[in-house]
């Protein structure tokens, strides 16, 4: 067996040119095969690629769906960001725990099934949802939970639990998915009809100067939150010293509520391909790489097949669309189940073959990204909006939206609303509008930008969704007046406790710091002075943390300290002595009392 086994990694590795860079390919690919990568894999895969056993022991030990011990044959991962839990994930689990014999985080007798919770899949339009190994489960109840139980446990394939075909590409032979698109509203940007090469002629009838000039004289900013304009971006890529030049598509949409990017992958590759293509001919890069998240793993051999498709067409390879020296092409890299990997200096690590890691900035990516080279790092929306301006023109695009955000943005909106899904509206747009658009009627609080964005109230319902008030990634939550706004704040904190890389103090200690702190006033044992002390941790936590999840992950906090103070207020209380205990010591000594066989004496009265 262990030779076998040797045997197989050795291929693996030999199948991606003992490129250490493809590390995540290689182990990904191991854990697929035997469940795990265990001691005995990592040597060899060392072995082959050149590499110190704790490069590949890192690599395992940093990504949620990598495990040096053991996992089922099947991997059940239900989902409990906040929508799932408030539509019902935590009952779900229950039936699924009960009908496998198993807690959550544990694995059946035989080792054929686990059982774990997993953050965000991109799902939340139907939530509750889950993951089994690949294959996505959406609007789970009690009653699916336990079919879903059974017929794992019946040893029936993953692929078994889809009965109905979701809309569009879902139901193409290559994906076969449950999963619905829950277009809501399109718009002329991302979601209409679009030719395959018809902006990538005419980028390529332009000089790569006349091409960016065009992405800047559109006003295009980055879509991914941070709203960096697109043009100046390619720019600073074309003119960096480098003997290569990389495009990377960052399709990492971890941030909890988003998803969609998801539809975008599913119903428009073809543009998100010419956009990068696109980029690739602006800055004088011959490849491109898709980051793919693990939990869209159902999408790959659909989006390989487009990618195909077009090298068939001649709008890849070598002298694209027919032009003598314009060579560029596109890979997909597959992620493994990593949050801060959306940060864009920690996916080009991961492509790298590292822990997903941040870096230092600067040099900023365009200077030094993906293997030290000059690097476009943009999102699947960004690029979509590339090759619209290239095919309609500059002055078209610049012309919607508002002042300082043109264009069109992409919403996914989910929570207490009727209509949850994907709209595409002009920037500009009022919150209170888009609550009327996506028939969210009890509005008690709407989070905007996911966990890492803020989380206003009625007051601030006039405000407007545009990068010079209220910028988003995309995560729209909606949230009724009769949820706790705690409890949410205190979810969002867990998630980022779970998804710190760790690597810095003010990011790995900080968030547990707030997490202890808001257990303490939601156990009513706060005090006014742990208001002022969180709003100081965040400030800290804020300026000081390396990478933007530790500078975002604060934001919970401090825009409910700001927006919905009151609710924290009712709960804290200070002491006439002076004094509040932090603990319940009576509670602490029981275990002790057991023990000993008698009562404390010091409290037993």
């Amino acid at each position: 067996m262990d030779k076998k086994q040797k045997q197989f990694i050795q291929g693996i590795c030999k199948s991606v040119g003992n490129d250490r860079t493809r590390l995540m390919d290689v182990v990904r690919a191991v854990q697929a095969q035997y469940g795990c990568v265990c001691s005995d894999s990592v040597e060899w895969i060392a072995e082959a690629l050149s590499l110190h056993r704790v490069e590949v022991e890192s690599q395992v030990s940093f990504y949620a769906f990598l495990s040096g011990e053991p996992k089922g044959k099947t991997v059940i991962r239900l989902c409990n960001d906040v929508i799932d839990i408030l539509n019902g994930a935590e009952k779900v689990a229950a039936v699924l725990s009960e009908e496998l014999g198993i807690p959550v985080g544990g694995v059946t007798a035989d080792g054929a099934i686990s059982l774990e919770w997993t953050p965000c899949i991109g799902m939340s339009d139907q939530a509750p949802a889950a993951l089994v190994n690949d294959v996505v489960v959406t609007n789970l109840d009690s009653d699916k939970a336990r079919a879903i139980a059974r017929q794992v446990k019946a040893k029936r394939p993953a692929a078994d639990l889809v009965r109905t075909l979701g809309d569009g590409n879902n139901a193409h032979d290559l994906v076969k998915a449950m999963v619905y698109n829950n277009i809501r509203q399109k718009g002329p940007v991302i979601f209409d009809v679009f030719e395959s090469g018809t902006a990538l002629r005419k980028a390529l009838a332009m000089s790569p100067a006349e091409v960016i000039r065009d992405v800047k004289t559109s006003r295009l900013r980055g879509r991914g939150g941070a709203g960096f304009p697109t043009g100046m971006k390619w720019d600073f890529t074309r003119q960096a010293n480098g003997s290569a030049r990389y495009v990377v598509c960052n399709a990492d949409e971890g941030e909890p509520g988003t998803f969609k990017d998801r539809v975008v992958l599913t119903e428009y590759p073809d543009l998100l391909f010419e956009g990068m293509t696109i980029a690739g001919y602006a800055i004088g890069a011959e490849v491109g790489i898709l980051y793919l998240r693990g939990e869209y793993a159902y999408l790959q051999a659909f989006l390989e097949k487009v990618l195909a498709e077009r090298r068939r067409l001649g709008l890849l390879g070598k002298n694209v669309c027919g032009k003598d020296g314009v060579v560029f092409d596109i890979r997909v890299q597959m992620g493994a189940g990593a949050y801060v990997c959306g940060e864009e200096t920690s996916l080009l690590s991961s492509l790298e073959g590292l822990r997903g890691d941040p870096k230092n900035r600067p040099p900023f990516p365009a200077q030094k990204g993906y293997l030290g080279c000059p690097t476009v790092v943009n999102n699947v929306e960004t690029f979509c909006c590339a090759a619209r301006i290239l095919d309609k023109g500059p002055g078209w695009f610049a012309q919607m939206g508002s002042k300082g955000s043109p264009g069109t943005k992409l919403l996914s909106v989910s929570g207490d609303c009727t209509r949850p899904g994907v709209y595409e509206v002009p920037f500009g747009i009022k919150v209170q509008d888009l609550l009327k658009l996506v028939g969210a009627n009890d509005a008690g609080a709407v989070q905007v930008g996911g966990p890492s964005g803020v989380m206003i109230g009625p007051a601030d319902y006039g405000r407007t969704i545009c990068y010079d008030d209220l910028g988003t990634g995309g995560s729209i939550m909606v949230f009724s007046a009769e949820r706790d706004i705690l409890d949410i704040v205190r979810r969002f904190n867990e998630f980022f406790v779970e998804e710190s890389c760790g690597y810095c103090t003010p990011c790995r200690v900080g968030n547990l710091l707030v997490k202890e702190v808001l257990a303490r006033i939601c156990s009513g044992k706060g005090e006014p002075a742990d208001l002022e002390y969180l709003q100081s941790l965040g400030q800290v936590m804020k300026v000081t943390s390396r990478c933007g999840l530790g500078q975002t992950a604060c934001n919970p906090v401090l825009s409910t300290l700001k927006n919905f103070r009151p609710a924290y207020e009712k709960l804290v209380k200070a002491d006439k002595d002076g004094f509040k205990p932090a603990f319940d010591i009576k509670a602490a000594l029981c275990e002790a009392e057991a023990i000993a066989g008698r009562p404390s004496e010091h409290f037993s009265h």
